[in-house]
């Protein structure tokens, strides 16, 4: 049975590390991955033949944030995944959290405003497209705090406690579709947490950790459950091939081990850039106050001083 083109995955050797590692290139993920970077790239180049700077951290981090897709989609680890639990669930976790935080830290939808040219008066092109979609009713809804946790929630519950998880991995389009799904919910999830590109949600700082920590748990419950289960949950994953020298339920007690695990990684990184951004912008508003005091010479305080004057006057 070959669920994923790449090879008969029913006949792979017991897991190891560098065996999970060796390249295996799914095409739908293969052409996804160059052509992100491809375009980002553009973007980049053509700032800088603007005269414009772009942070090379973001650089670094959307690059990062493409390279972990395509480990996760164009190696054995995707062959690895589609018989054993504990394998998909590093596909899982990685592409539904790490990948949507390292993506969203390049922050492309800023860089594609900056280097996408105006269409002109009255026509639209590319950057008119997007700037309309970022507006449009339906992206404020997908990105709501109110549509993004629950959807956070449900594509770990509804999705391997129903018969939906053994539908879509029967064909190779199915797993794709899973994979790119879990990519965008943990983009939407993210993204107005992250705060790092233009939303329709602007959330304060305060809220943004909130809606981080009101997901978290869930995932947490999910793995427990998971790790104490007696019985194999998920049908795909009932029967690992025999050259595998597995047993279903370890296998899925893994899963549940690395689900809960995965559950504090986001959590860390998420409240360290937001910590970062908080601070730098306190920074900024300082700045932005001593540039103000520096233009009018600082009349808020001079005004202050002559209203305590005044006070002592009448005292006297």
């Amino acid at each position: 049975m070959d669920h994923s083109g790449h090879g008969m995955t029913m006949d792979l050797p017991p897991f190891t590390l560098g065996r999970g590692l060796a390249w295996s290139a799914d095409p739908f993920f293969l052409v996804a991955c160059l052509l992100g970077l491809a375009l980002y790239g553009w973007g980049v180049v053509r700032l800088a033949r603007r005269g414009d700077k772009w942070p090379v951290g973001r650089t670094v981090a959307f690059a990062a944030g493409v390279l972990s897709v395509a480990l996760m989609m164009c190696t054995k680890l995707n062959d690895y995944g589609m018989v054993m639990f504990s394998v998909h669930m590093v596909q899982h976790m990685v592409i539904s959290m790490v990948s949507p935080i390292l993506l969203l830290l390049g922050a492309p939808i800023t860089l594609a405003l900056r280097a996408l040219p105006p269409a002109g008066r009255g026509r639209k092109g590319p950057r008119e497209v997007l700037l309309m979609l970022l507006h449009s009713r339906y992206m404020r809804i997908i990105t709501h705090p109110a549509f993004t946790i629950p959807l956070f929630i449900a594509s770990l519950y509804a999705l391997y406690f129903t018969p939906l998880f053994d539908t879509l991995m029967g064909s190779q389009a199915g797993h794709i579709a899973m994979m790119v799904h879990f990519l965008a919910v943990g983009v939407v999830f993210f993204w107005p947490i992250m705060g790092v590109d233009p939303g329709p949600h602007r959330p304060g700082y305060l809220m943004r950790m909130l809606e981080l920590f009101a997901g978290m748990p869930f995932h947490a419950f999910f793995g427990i459950a998971l790790m104490m289960a007696s019985s194999p949950m998920v049908k795909t994953f009932e029967n690992p091939p025999a050259s595998l020298g597995i047993d279903a339920l370890s296998d899925q007690n893994a899963a549940g081990g690395i689900a809960w695990a995965f559950s504090e990684v986001p959590s860390v990184l998420v409240l360290l850039a937001l910590l970062f951004q908080w601070y730098a912008s306190e920074e900024r508003q300082a700045r932005r106050s001593d540039r103000a005091a520096d233009r009018d010479g600082d009349k808020e305080l001079a005004a202050y001083n002559a209203y305590l004057a005044s006070l002592n006057t009448r005292g006297g």
